[in-house]
C-alpha cells in the first residue's frame, strides 16, 4: 500500500495548493470545505496510478485527478441533501452548515469546475478524449442515484437491477478514473478500456464488499454501526438473495421485518442476520464478489504495461477487497 499512499500524497498536497476562489466567496467556500473532509482520495490516486502505468511523469494526470475528485464530492453534496443527512465524514454536511440553497448552487458549480479544470489543463484532442468519458461517467452515476432511489418504494427489485445499479452508482466512476489516467498517459484506446473494466469489475466487488460488511463485520473493524442497512430496510444484495432462495414463510417473514421501524433495533437486525446465515447469505454473496474480482484481475492481466506497475494496482484492489472497515 506505499506506492498507493505516495499518490494519494501526492493529490493532496496539489488538492491544498489549488483551492477554488472566485466572487461570490460565499460561492465557493463550500466547495473547499467539502473538499476538506477528507476521505480516501482513492478516485483521484487511481487517476494518477492509471497514468503511471505508461508516463513516468505522473503529475500532468493531477487536473484529471482533481476533476474526478471535485466531482465525486459534488455527487456527496447534492447526495446528502437527497438523504438529508446531518453529517459526512463525522462533520456536518455541506447543507447543514450553509444551508440548502448553498448546498444545491456549491454543487452546481463543483460540476463546472470539473469541466473547467480538464479543459484548461489539456490540449483540445486530449480533452475532448476525457471530456467524452468524463460525460459518461457523470451521466451514468445520476442514473444509478435515481435507480437507488426508485428502488426504494418498488418490492420487485431483481438481483441482476441491484448489480446494475450500484455499477452506476459506484463503479463506473472508479473505471472512468482509470480509464482517465490512460488517457492522459497515452497508453492507447485498448489499454483505457481494459483498465475502465477492471476498474468497473473491482467497483462492483467493492460495494458487495459494503454489503458484506455492513451485515457481518467485526463492529470495532467496521467504524461506523454494523446492521445499517437493514435497520434502513435497504434492498442489498444480501436481502435480494434471501428473498429469491428462502420459502414462502422465510420471505415473509423477511419483507415485514424490512417493513417495519421497531424501538428495538438489535432484535431486527439479528433475526434478519440469522435467516442470512440459515441461508447462507453470506457465502453467496463473497461468491458473487469474487466472480467480480475475477473479472478485474483478468482486464487488468491484458493491460499493456510493465508488470511492477500493474502490480500496484492489483495490490490496492486486493486491499480494498479484503479489508474489514
Amino acid at each position: 500500500m506505499h506506492a498507493f499512499q505516495r499518490f494519494q500524497q501526492q493529490f493532496t498536497t496539489y488538492l491544498e495548493r489549488h483551492p477554488f476562489a472566485g466572487q461570490p466567496p460565499a460561492l465557493y467556500e463550500p466547495v473547499n470545505y467539502i473538499l476538506s473532509l477528507g476521505g480516501k482520495r482513492l478516485r483521484p490516486a487511481v487517476v494518477l496510478m492509471a497514468c503511471h502505468l505508461f508516463h513516468e511523469e505522473e503529475e500532468a494526470a493531477l487536473p484529471a485527478a482533481l476533476a474526478v475528485e471535485v466531482f465525486h464530492n459534488f455527487t456527496l453534496v447534492h447526495d446528502d441533501i437527497m438523504d438529508e443527512a446531518p453529517l459526512r465524514r463525522g462533520q456536518a454536511t455541506v447543507h447543514q452548515r450553509y444551508g440548502l440553497n448553498a448546498g444545491i448552487l456549491s454543487g452546481d458549480v463543483m460540476l463546472i469546475l470539473a469541466y473547467e479544470g480538464l479543459l484548461q489543463a489539456y490540449e483540445a484532442g486530449q480533452a475532448a478524449d476525457l471530456l467524452r468519458v468524463f460525460n459518461r461517467v457523470a451521466r451514468e452515476v445520476c442514473e444509478g442515484q435515481q435507480y437507488d432511489m426508485s428502488f426504494e418504494s418498488r418490492e420487485d427489485v431483481s438481483i441482476p437491477e441491484y448489480l446494475r445499479m450500484i455499477e452506476l452508482k459506484t463503479a463506473v466512476l472508479f473505471g472512468g478514473a482509470l480509464e482517465m489516467g490512460a488517457i492522459v498517459g497515452r497508453g492507447g484506446a485498448e489499454n483505457a478500456r481494459q483498465l475502465y473494466e477492471f476498474g468497473r469489475n473491482a467497483g462492483i466487488a467493492f460495494q458487495l464488499q459494503d454489503d458484506i460488511l455492513d451485515t457481518f463485520g467485526d463492529p470495532e473493524k467496521f467504524g461506523k454501526k454494523v446492521g445499517g442497512d437493514i435497520v434502513q430496510n435497504k434492498k442489498t444484495y444480501l436481502v435480494l438473495k434471501a428473498l429469491e432462495d428462502g420459502s414462502d414463510l422465510q420471505r415473509d417473514r423477511l419483507r415485514h421485518l424490512l417493513s417495519i421501524q421497531p424501538s428495538d433495533e438489535r432484535a431486527k437486525v439479528e433475526e434478519v442476520r440469522a435467516l442470512f446465515e440459515t441461508l447462507h447469505i453470506r457465502e453467496k454473496a463473497e461468491q458473487v464478489k469474487a466472480d467480480f474480482r475475477q473479472k478485474a484481475h483478468r482486464h487488468l492481466e491484458a493491460v499493456k504495461a510493465p508488470s511492477a506497475r500493474k502490480a500496484v494496482l492489483q495490490e490496492l484492489a486486493d486491499y480494498l477487497l479484503g479489508r474489514e472497515e
